[in-house]
């Protein structure tokens, strides 16, 4: 099958997603939940995450709040979190809502196409 993803010394196909122009989103997390102010596009079936300090993450709709027992998500990772079952099975996440763990720090969100 031919692929226009880029590929590895083997010649497989690396799985590989861009990124989507306007789907950059900062999040200043802090004691009280945050989330991001404008929706992921709705064609946004990927999102990468990266803290610059430890923090709780939860996805859902406008409504969605982080809590400590929440997902735990280390501070320095870069991280790809599906926010689509695809294919129609469950609802998209479109916002990611995030608490502290230990102190405030930012939380980047890249939307990937």
């Amino acid at each position: 099958m031919t692929t226009l993803l880029p590929k590895d010394a083997d010649n497989n196909a690396i799985p590989a997603l861009r990124l989507k122009d306007g789907g950059a989103h900062v999040i200043s997390v802090t004691g009280t939940s945050a989330r991001n102010s404008v929706a992921f596009s709705a064609d946004t079936k990927v999102i990468s995450v990266y803290a610059t300090g430890p923090v709780y993450l939860k996805l859902g709709d406008a409504s969605v709040t982080a809590t400590s027992g929440d997902h735990y998500f280390p501070a320095g990772v870069y991280y790809d979190i599906a926010v689509s079952g695809g294919g129609g099975k469950t609802a998209q996440d479109t916002y990611i809502a995030a608490l502290q763990a230990d102190s405030s720090c930012s939380l980047y969100v890249s939307e990937k196409e």
